[in-house]
């Protein structure tokens, strides 16, 4: 049976006292390459160590406290319940504050958009907010906390939908000082009449409809091209990921759950009394764990 995009988050669309229950897609997806590292002796996988840049030793996890730096080669150390503590309270909000002119906020804010849908017979009041946003050319500006982190965003109204871009707050915005720039207004940077008309004229006959499907990744495309001529011709290495994670580091394991159960039964191979249950208990666990790993993606070597 056919599913929907992946539900991010659930929560409402609040202000006054207009309640949209909502909830949030990925409006994005990454495409870009990722080379994995791999021992060219043996085609091993090649992890990352947690490392100290002093002795050069590796150290665990363990061993591993969380500092900011305040000065010079000064830190202040935070324990992982003092940072617990700091967090924004979880509420399933996207409240807004204000609404501003869709013009009035530079590129340079927006972040990251998610598809925002109406949930729980929202529709009516969904198309309501849309709609008057639209009709008044505003945009809303609001606080929602996803995943424990306190985001700033923008509610912008687009084609059928709303969009949820989350921003960059003003202190993470360079200025423009220090830049070698010329001076606004055509007359104040020298700019002739003839100039302006021929740029103009350069500009209107350049000018077309945006297709995105028209503009595409080249050296994806090439490196692409390049391995699946490799792999037509044979040129492929087998890499055998372990089976176990690594000492100290996280993430999601790539669990062969078949080779997990027959480890299993030849472990207890030699007990013929009480073998099934205890088959049963290890394989129950492995089964929950291969559904919840990752799958294993294919990577250009």
């Amino acid at each position: 049976m056919a599913t929907g995009p992946r539900v991010l988050w659930k929560g409402a669309i609040s202000f006054g006292l207009v309640h949209i229950p909502v909830a949030l897609h990925s409006a994005t997806s990454e495409s870009g390459l990722d080379f994995d590292w791999l021992d060219k002796r043996t085609m091993d996988p090649v992890g990352y160590k947690r490392i100290n840049k002093k002795t050069g030793k590796e150290i665990t996890k363990e061993n591993i406290v969380k500092g900011l730096a305040y000065d010079d080669d000064q830190y202040v150390i935070l324990s992982d319940e003092e940072i617990a503590a700091a967090y924004p309270k979880t509420a399933q909000t996207i409240e807004i504050e204000t609404f501003v002119d869709n013009t009035e906020i530079p590129f340079v804010y927006l972040e990251r958009p998610y598809y925002v849908a109406p949930i729980n017979k929202g529709q009516k009041v969904y198309a309501l907010l849309r709609d008057t946003l639209l009709k008044t050319g505003r945009v809303g500006i609001a606080r929602v906390v996803i995943q424990t982190k306190q985001h700033l965003a923008v509610l912008v109204p687009s084609g059928p939908g709303l969009v949820l871009n989350l921003m960059r707050w003003g202190a993470d915005i360079r200025s423009w000082e220090g830049l070698s720039l010329p001076p606004e207004g055509a007359k104040a940077a020298g700019l002739k009449e003839k100039e302006l008309a021929m740029a103009k004229q350069l500009v209107d006959d350049m000018t077309s409809k945006w297709k995105p499907e028209a503009f595409r990744d080249s050296f994806k495309d090439e490196i692409m091209a390049l391995v699946e001529k490799k792999v037509k011709a044979g040129k492929t290495e087998t890499v055998l990921q372990p089976q176990e994670e690594e000492p100290g580091r996280g993430g999601a394991q790539i669990i062969d759950l078949t080779e997990l159960l027959q480890r299993s039964l030849r472990s207890k191979g030699a007990d013929t009394g009480k073998a099934p249950a205890k088959t049963k208990a290890r394989a129950e666990p492995a089964a929950k764990a291969a559904g919840k790993a990752t799958p294993s993606k294919r990577r250009a070597a």
